[in-house]
């Protein structure tokens, strides 16, 4: 579980660089999830990463942090099921409509959360 964990940050540190080497990508995956019925598809993939954390942070360095971020994406992957399809595309199409700039500044958040992963695994 432990290398799943890690595994987990490297893919958030490599998709924050590909960001922030071309925040369009970025927008068109929140294109991508504002069609049908998709967010709920990111919704799951937070419930998945949420069990694997909760599940795999007794074998971490760090049990807290990894622990800490599980609880964080249950509550992010529930949140997105309870607020709505609608609601969530209304988020997502206020993201969309920021300059590159600040969603290039606010993917330095993930970038750091994956670099913390990695550490704390």
């Amino acid at each position: 579980m432990n290398l799943v964990i890690k595994i987990t940050g490297i893919v958030f540190v490599v998709i924050a660089v590909v960001y922030l080497l071309k925040p369009d990508a970025m927008k068109r995956v929140m294109e991508f999830f504002k069609k049908g019925k998709r967010i709920y598809l990111a919704g799951l993939i937070r419930l998945v990463l949420a069990i694997v954390f909760l599940l795999g942070a007794g074998e971490c360095r760090q049990f807290w942090v990894i622990f800490t971020l599980g609880v964080l994406f249950l509550i992010s992957g529930l949140l997105v099921f309870t607020m709505g399809a609608e609601r969530c595309k209304t988020y997502i199409s206020w993201w969309q409509k920021r300059s590159v700039i600040l969603l290039r500044v606010t993917v330095l958040i993930p970038l750091a959360i994956g670099a913390v992963i990695i550490y704390s695994a």
